[in-house]
């Protein structure tokens, strides 16, 4: 149905209806942009909820609790869940918002130069009318001048007293009115054909396709209005998979939650070790009590008091003496400093944190022994093209790895040492004194420079994970004396090699053997895989040394060679 056809006289009616059109284009406008800013304030405050309950210690502090770590999974779905809400927002602003704002402004353009088109054909309109319509007063005019002078003429031309002269101007009068009022005839006649054919060509031409042009722009307008309806709802749509998939996550995480897995971790992260306290002895205080009765008056003093026979004392030895200081098990725990050995702490807590610092220093260990392998590598390469790089240019930064690398096989040593000490009093667990005198009940054999010993020598030194690396100054040995025992040895052991320094050493440890870059040694025992060989001087000194530090030639006919 053609506006120009049938609203051909409505002109003013179809330019507010097109204004009402682009006014309610606006309010659409106007409902999106609010609608975006809902969504960009809700993932806004999402993202906010979320930074405020995630966790404000790192990682490794957290507790691993399932449902601890079920809800850092929600909260990370909900801040993905924030982010959809975000690509809501901005699709609505793009697709939708500012696509209609540019739209919105070029139809405010066009409606504007259509209703310019259709006032300038109106008013051409009008000017042809108002001509016509002045030639039409102008010939009724005329008329009624040509009317009045016939009757002038008739009058005199009938009056006999009426002179020639004034019959004859009558006359005149008469035709000059006549013919003026034939020419106003014609003036209008040819007006009122032009402007009937303007009329026509007005209603039939001009104002048909100007109103055509409106009811396009008009139909344009609400398909894009239906355009960017979808468009508003697909910006929601698009994002529901993802959503769901936020949701599936959350409902995961709520599955994964485990109630004996988390009680086991309560278990594993308190438990102390230590066995439950024992009953306290009877302390009697009667026993200087003077006794009037008969030796046969039956008392409640028990035996050994009536014997004469000393109260009894609390053993320190005793499960409760070892326990009275630990019954803050139940009460306030008090607080101890904390130790390099970490025996401050109960053993099963202690076991823990020891086997972390081992595990710790192991991987710097394995860094290190990399990066000699590369720097030997390194090395190789330019001993074999000296055109690539000076090989002794490498030299320092390899000794220092070296260096580093003894350093933290000393440490897993000590770590390893004390870790030991705790699982042998965990196994035991009903005999938890340490003494000096324990060594004397270790298996025969040769110790180590930390204490460590081996049934014989062809059996490997047990510490855990790692081979262990000599003590360094300012870390003492656990037992100085284990290395009196071993060197009272009166048969010496016989050579089985020799070695050669690579490096000095200052042997500062009890045990170890202090050498010189260069210096030649005889070996008495070979490295058991702790790290250490066993050399005689030439003097007869003998002690430990770093078997990284020197280049070992056994001889063929020795034994274990």
């Amino acid at each position: 149905m053609s506006w120009g056809t049938e609203l051909w006289d409505q002109f003013e009616n179809l330019d507010k209806h097109t204004q009402w059109g682009i006014d309610f284009l606006e309010r659409y406008v106007k409902f999106v942009k609010e609608r975006l800013d809902i969504e960009q304030n809700y993932a806004k405050q999402l993202r906010n909820l979320v930074k405020k309950y995630c966790p404000k210690r790192s990682k490794d502090e957290e507790p691993r609790f399932t449902s601890c770590l079920s809800f850092y999974s929600i909260l990370n779905e909900l801040n993905d869940y924030a982010g959809q809400r975000e690509v809501v927002a901005e699709d609505m602003a793009h697709k939708v918002y500012g696509e209609l704002m540019r739209y919105s402004q070029d139809l405010k353009a066009e409606r504007k130069h259509h209703l310019q088109e259709g006032r300038k054909a109106q008013q051409y309109l009008d000017h042809c009318w108002k001509q016509m319509d002045n030639s039409k007063r102008k010939f009724e005019r005329e008329c009624k001048e040509a009317e009045k002078s016939q009757v002038t003429y008739d009058r005199l031309d009938n009056d006999i007293n009426a002179t020639k002269s004034e019959v004859e101007k009558a006359k005149a009068q008469f035709y000059l009115r006549t013919h003026m009022a034939d020419e106003s005839k014609n003036e209008y006649a040819a007006q009122l054909q032009n402007f009937n054919a303007e009329q026509w060509k007005h209603f039939n031409n001009a104002i048909p396709h100007i109103f055509k042009n409106l009811q396009d722009m008009d139909e344009r307008r609400t398909v894009k209005l239906g355009e960017t309806y979808r468009s508003f709802a697909e910006a929601e749509r698009r994002v529901i998979p993802i959503i769901s998939k936020c949701l599936e996550g959350m409902v995961s995480a709520a599955k994964a939650v485990d109630e004996r897995r988390d009680s086991s971790i309560v278990v594993e992260s308190f438990k102390s070790g230590f066995d439950p306290p024992g009953d306290f002895p009877f302390e009697d205080f009667s026993q200087n009590l003077s006794r009037t009765g008969s030796d046969g008056t039956i008392s409640n003093t028990p035996k050994g008091d009536r014997d004469g026979a000393p109260a009894p004392r609390s053993d320190p030895k005793h499960p409760m003496g070892r326990t009275k200081n630990k019954l803050w098990l139940f009460g306030k725990k008090p607080k101890a400093p904390s130790l390099e050995d970490f025996s401050h702490l109960p053993p099963e807590q202690r076991r823990k944190r020891l086997q972390q610092r081992i595990d710790e220093l192991s991987k710097e260990l394995q860094k290190e022994m990399d990066q000699r392998d590369a720097l030997n590598k390194m090395k190789d390469v330019y001993e074999k093209n000296p055109q690539m790089g000076d090989p002794s240019s490498l030299q320092p930064k390899i000794s220092e790895t070296i260096c580093n690398m003894e350093k933290l096989r000393s440490e897993i040593h000590k770590n390893e040492t004390w870790l030991s000490e705790v699982e042998g009093k965990q196994s035991s667990r009903g005999d938890r004194r340490h003494s000096a005198d324990n060594h004397h009940h270790t298996p025969q054999g040769r110790e180590s420079p930390e204490g460590s010993y081996t049934d014989d020598t062809s059996q490997e030194h047990q510490t855990p994970h790692h081979r262990s690396s000599p003590p360094q100054p300012g870390h003492p040995n656990p037992d100085p004396h284990e290395f009196d025992d071993e060197f009272d040895d009166d048969d010496p052991l016989p050579v089985i090699g020799h070695c050669k320094a690579l490096y000095s050493f200052d042997g500062q440890n009890e045990g170890t053997l202090v050498m010189a870059e260069d210096e030649v040694l005889y070996i008495i025992e070979q490295d058991k895989g702790d790290g250490w060989t066993r050399a005689r001087k030439q003097s007869g000194e003998e002690g430990y040394v770093p078997t990284s530090y020197v280049e070992i030639t056994l001889e063929k006919n020795s034994k274990g060679s």
